[in-house]
């Protein structure tokens, strides 16, 4: 897998709007995950206007990159699975099925780095782990069950 390219720019065109990581979305965050060794990685830089305290940003958009982080990340361990390379096969897209997130410390307004392990696999499931840190202080940990959308269940129609 290619460690440049973004798994949420291969997303078939029907399911790239996300707020968070949709490319199709101009005015969502646009996050991009990649394969960074053993595991993913994604790096956002908050807004000012992403603030819950001067100098924090609000829990919500932390809860949000650690779920979209996720899903992208479910995608390419569901990849590797399949032995498909990231960038040469559409990507497939996986749903949130389960998030928690334990918010350890308030999160500075700075740019962000989240960091995805795989614990299991299974069928359609992926769970998977992230840590958000800056300035390398972990300030958030999620845990995510992803579910696999299957390919017909949303495309596109009018």
């Amino acid at each position: 897998m290619g460690g440049s390219v973004a798994v949420q720019d291969r997303y078939p065109d029907d399911v790239a709007h996300c707020y968070g990581c949709g490319r199709l979305n101009d005015a969502g965050y646009q996050i991009k995950t990649r394969l960074a060794g053993e595991g993913t990685a994604t790096v956002f830089m908050p807004q000012p206007f992403h603030t819950a305290i001067p100098g924090f940003v609000y829990g919500g958009l932390v809860a949000s990159i650690i779920d979209c982080h996720s899903t992208g990340s479910a995608a390419i361990f569901a990849m590797q699975r399949n032995g498909l390379v990231l960038g040469s096969d559409p990507s497939p897209r996986f749903v949130t099925a389960h998030l928690e997130v334990d918010y350890r410390l308030p999160t500075p307004l700075a740019e962000m780095h989240l960091t995805g392990r795989l614990v299991e696999i299974t069928g359609r499931k992926v769970v998977v782990e992230t840590d958000l840190s800056v300035d390398g202080t972990v300030t958030a940990n999620g845990s995510a069950v992803l579910v696999e959308i299957p390919e017909d269940q949303f495309s596109a129609s009018t």
